[in-house]
This record gives structure tokens, C-alpha cells and sequence, in this order.
């Protein structure tokens, strides 16, 4: 049986779970998610739409063009409280992304990567045991993108310099 995990909003209007382990689980220091969330991160647990049921309230949804790239981003959240439970990416629609610290438990989601280190106050110490990207993990045309290069004790997330290879 898959593993299913719940959460919810923080007046608990809006509730969801997940089923199965996310295909990924990004912490983005973009400037957008450091001011949508009020915080220096957003951890973003990402999931195939089928894997996430909503239940309870509607929720709400603002939709946001980036400036980086011109696509849209649809936040949501509950409409009571404000909450943001989630984001949908016009670029991936089939992927559905759940505020990792809106889960019931919300230590389980452990990260794969750091994105938009770019961007990253400088007095986070990040491990040096997972990626880090000064963007996306993906360039504009698809193409993976090359990780920072990490040497050495954990660091800085400020520091790193770009791989070559």
C-alpha cells in the first residue's frame, strides 16, 4: 500500500493528502517564494497531480506571471485563513506542489535540492550532502542544469561557484 501523508491549513478549513513519496522535494530561495511565504525558503514537496486530493473548503487561487520567465504559477490556499497549501506550474501541469511545512507532520519531506541559490541569504548553512543550483534544476530549453559545485564542511549558502563541466 502506498504511503499517504495529510495536512491542511491552519484554520482547518482546507485539507489534503498526498499519496505515495514526492517526485521530488525542492527548497526554492527564490525572491518570489521569500516574499509569498514571508520566509527565507519555500519547501516544496512535489507530487503528480493524481497523488493530491483537497478536501473541505474550496480553495482560492491567485495565479502569478514571473518576470523570469513569463509563465504563469497558480498559488493556493484557503480562502478563510490564507493559508498557502500549494502552487501549480503552468509549465508542468500535471505537477502538483504541497507547502512541505503544511503537511501534519511536516519533517518527513526531506530535500533533494536547494534552487535559486542565487538568491539565498547569505547566514543560511545548508548540508553539503544536497544539490544546489544557481536557478532551476532545469535551463529555459529543458536541459539539465549543472549543480554548484560544494567542497568541504557545510556552508554558507551564499557560497559556491558555478560547475564547469
Amino acid at each position: 500500500m502506498s504511503e499517504i501523508h495529510q495536512g491542511g491549513c491552519l484554520c482547518g478549513s482546507v485539507r489534503f493528502k498526498t499519496i505515495g513519496q514526492p517526485l521530488k522535494v525542492f527548497v526554492c530561495h527564490c525572491s518570489m517564494c521569500q516574499r509569498a511565504t514571508g520566509s527565507a525558503f519555500a519547501v516544496e514537496p512535489t507530487f503528480l497531480k493524481r497523488n493530491v486530493e483537497f478536501t473541505g473548503k474550496p480553495i482560492a487561487t491567485y495565479s502569478y506571471q514571473s518576470p523570469d520567465h513569463g509563465r504563469l504559477l497558480h498559488f493556493t490556499f484557503c480562502a478563510t485563513c490564507g493559508t498557502r497549501v500549494g502552487l501549480s506550474l503552468e509549465r508542468f501541469p500535471e505537477l502538483q506542489i504541497v507547502y512541505g511545512g503544511t503537511f501534519d507532520e511536516p519533517s518527513w519531506p526531506k530535500p533533494d535540492c536547494h534552487i535559486f541559490m542565487r538568491s539565498a541569504v547569505p547566514w543560511m548553512v545548508l548540508s553539503d550532502e544536497v544539490e544546489r543550483f544557481e536557478k532551476h534544476m532545469r535551463e529555459p530549453d529543458g536541459k539539465p542544469a549543472q549543480p554548484l559545485l560544494r567542497d568541504g564542511p557545510p556552508s554558507s549558502a551564499g557560497v559556491g561557484r558555478a560547475a564547469d563541466a
